[in-house]
């Protein structure tokens, strides 16, 4: 039988396609290695994290609302720490399973500062407005001849209010007498307030400051003090400091004389207001409030001086290490600065942060690292974890920050390094570094202005090019050397030198702050965004190499989001007496006309607007009579009807229920009955007295309150028990 062959069909090599769950699952196992690669390759760059996360733990406390959030945070570090603790010691994990270990805890200790400190300095104020007699002695005492005021600090016991407290008072100039000093014990009758929460959504938070100065009221004394006991003889340092304040300006008289007054010994209050506000349009600020430039000019400056003055004697210079000898004279005399201006919060902090620099040159390392810094933050944190809400902290470690990483960078490096050429070339170079430097100073300042001020100058960096080398190589050394030509009489030319500088400063001030377009003042910015602008300028300045760029993205994002942000359309304070209407035009239109500058600085602020506001009254859309306003206000495609009222005069019940039903929105600073209805919110003192400020996005349909940025934390008294409803979105509203 013939076998039968038959034909093999061909084999058919398929690609073999791996599952993809199991590609997925190696690319996620790379993760973890290629981390701790990226970690074992930084070792100077991982050290400032920590300090990031002391701080984000201490933000944390402030944002979350209560103890039940704060604790669930602790027990979140908590749980992470012990997932790192379960990576094997052994491996190629070490720097995954140190971060994963250290940052968590970093987090719950700054919670847990923040909290121990509001615990124990924390001072609940007074329950109300109350006026009657206050016994005690004198904490502080400042002159303010600017404003026509002495603020005293008493810890006191107040008529009718059980236990002792601390309060602030402002005393007119012309009720002050020689008695009024430190450790004196006074008696005197005062109007006092407790501290005041926000007044809108994002405003200044004067309670919480006050909460951690231990600070239950402040107020203004009526009629005479009587002294009831001399001062103790404490106070020396603040009797040397107004002695240096009255005899600069007695030596220098004007505007550059407050200044003088200002750099010297940190005497603010004589600086007249039209150059407060100059300085702070302009961007120059700064340089009036004792920080890090004027420590670190003194102490530089002796530092120079006595390793120069030492390096003439060979004798010593050869036995003696200059940079110690230098380092401690710097030393001593920036303790002595701080010292004698009052060792504010900032000073002290610039003072720490030299202190560890001159350690560092008298160690022999690199005194201008972020290592150092973070140890400075650090510090700084450790005792005084609510200067991290404040501007201040924010500002001077931002501009610090910025200077080393700018200065640390690859391109700054090769712009700056040595070369064969000419001097005019070197100089030109280095001024265009420094403009370089002020342009990165001010774009790593300009969110947080943003934030606090709700302002940001374009300007500023140019300003600070001719400021800052003015103020630092010019003008104080000039004071300096006045000072100590006073002893023998002959400081009259230095002082004469020292005010044609300080009035080149003003003029360059008010010059800068006069421009077009000088101050942009922007809505109220969002923690959230907030919080994405300093995340993505950290990961841009802790981080070096192309890795660094990718702290554009949440800074983008953040810009993105701020940019297309609008100004909330209505804008109510706490107590329902003041409301601003934005987008009627160039103005804000006001229902009352306000005695201060206070409330129309703070609806323009959170408005973004600038100029001047126009009462409602006037503005022909609106309707007014002597207790109500109308106007209709046009947004999202609908119209939406808002009833003020304005007058405290009784109200028929029925006309009011008619007025309130034709209305969409209520704002009164009264108690409506509940007959009134509106066909979205009624924002009357009942509804504000649990919600605080408003700011309504008609268009959005929401509403934000000052109580829901508040959360329970001890300084603030409103209880938010319900969120008011917001007003519908027009998509979902007929006309």
């Amino acid at each position: 039988m013939a076998a039968v062959e038959t034909e093999a069909e061909p084999a058919v090599n398929l690609p073999v396609e791996p599952a993809r769950h199991w590609a997925n699952y190696r690319r996620l196992s790379s993760i973890l290695p290629s981390s701790n690669a990226f970690l074992a390759a930084r070792p100077f760059e991982r050290a400032p994290w920590l300090a990031v996360a002391f701080l984000t733990g201490i933000a944390s406390w402030l944002e979350l609302d209560g103890p039940w959030q704060w604790m669930a945070l602790l027990a979140a570090c908590a749980a992470v720490a012990a997932l790192a603790l379960a990576i094997p010691r052994e491996g190629s994990l070490d720097y995954v399973r140190l971060a994963a270990l250290s940052l968590p805890l970093m987090v719950a200790a700054g919670c847990v500062t923040v909290w121990s400190k509001s615990a124990l300095v924390g001072k609940s104020g007074v329950g109300h407005p109350t006026f009657g007699w206050v016994e005690g002695r004198i904490l502080d005492r400042q002159e303010e001849s600017a404003r026509g005021r002495v603020r005293l600090l008493v810890d006191a016991r107040i008529e009718g209010v059980p236990g002792a407290m601390r309060v602030r008072v402002n005393l007119p100039l012309e009720e002050d007498r020689p008695g009024l000093a430190e450790g004196a014990t006074v008696r005197l009758r005062a109007r006092l307030m407790p501290p005041a929460p926000p007044m809108l959504p994002g405003g200044y938070d004067f309670a919480r400051a006050a909460w951690f100065q231990g600070l239950a009221a402040t107020g203004s004394v009526v009629g005479p003090v009587d002294v009831l006991a001399p001062p103790d003889g404490g106070g020396l340092l603040r009797r040397w400091q107004q002695h240096l304040a009255d005899h600069i300006r007695a030596r220098l008289a004007g505007s550059p004389g407050s200044i003088a007054a200002a750099l010297a010994s940190g005497d603010r209050g004589s600086i007249a207001p039209t150059d407060e506000d100059a300085m702070r349009d302009a961007g120059l600020t700064h340089l009036l409030s004792i920080s890090g430039l004027h420590v670190s000019a003194v102490i530089a400056a002796v530092y120079v001086l006595t390793v120069r003055l030492f390096a003439l004697f060979p004798f010593v210079a050869l036995r003696v290490r200059l940079p110690i000898v230098a380092a401690a004279a710097g030393a001593l005399a920036g303790i002595a600065y701080t010292l004698l201006t009052g060792s504010e919060v900032p000073t002290v902090r610039s003072c720490i942060g030299a202190l560890l620099v001159l350690a560092a040159l008298a160690l022999g390392r690199d005194p201008l690292s972020l290592r150092m810094l973070a140890v400075a933050a650090f510090f700084v944190m450790v005792f005084w974890p609510e200067a991290v809400f404040g501007p201040s902290f924010q500002m001077s470690f931002a501009s610090v920050i910025a200077i080393i990483a700018f200065h640390g960078s690859a391109p700054a490096k090769r712009f700056l390094a040595a070369r064969e050429e000419g001097v005019l070339l070197r100089l030109g170079r280095h001024l265009v570094m420094l403009l370089a430097t002020g342009l990165v100073i001010e774009l790593a300042l300009m969110p947080i202005g943003l934030f606090h001020f709700h302002r940001a100058g374009i300007y500023g960096a140019a300003a600070n090019v001719v400021a800052i080398p003015l103020t630092t190589f010019v003008t104080m050394p000039l004071i300096a050397l006045a000072l100590v030509l006073d002893v023998v009489g002959a400081g009259g030319p230095a002082w004469w030198l020292t005010g044609k500088s300080l009035e080149l400063l003003l003029w360059l001030a008010h010059v800068t702050a006069g421009q077009p377009g000088a101050v942009t003042l922007m809505p109220s910015m969002p923690p959230g965004v907030f919080a994405l602008f300093v995340t993505g300028g950290l990961w841009l300045a802790l981080w070096t190499g192309p890795v660094r760029l990718w702290g554009l993205v949440p800074a983008a994002v953040a810009a993105l989001v701020f940019a297309t942000m609008r100004p909330p359309d209505i804008l109510v304070s706490g107590d329902g007496r003041h409301v601003g209407v934005t987008g009627e035009g160039p103005e804000l239109l006001v229902l009352r006309q306000t005695r201060g500058d206070y409330t129309r600085e703070n609806l323009l602020e959170m408005a973004g607007m600038e100029g001047n506001v126009r009462p409602l009254d006037t503005w022909p859309a609106a309707v007014c009579n002597a207790d109500f306003c109308r106007i209709a206000l046009k947004r999202g495609g609908r119209s939406f009807a808002v009833l003020m009222a304005r007058g405290q005069n009784l109200v028929e019940i029925g006309e009011l229920k008619r007025a309130c039903a034709a209305a969409d929105i209520v704002i009164a600073d009264r108690r409506l009955p509940r007959t009134c209805l509106p066909r979205m919110l009624k924002a009357d003192r009942a509804l504000l007295a649990r919600t605080g400020g408003l700011a309504i996005d008609l268009a959005a349909g929401t509403v934000r309150t000052v109580a829901e940025t508040q959360g329970h934390h001890g300084w603030y008294r409103w209880r938010a028990t319900r969120r008011p409803e917001a007003a519908p979105s027009p998509a979902s509203t007929d006309q």
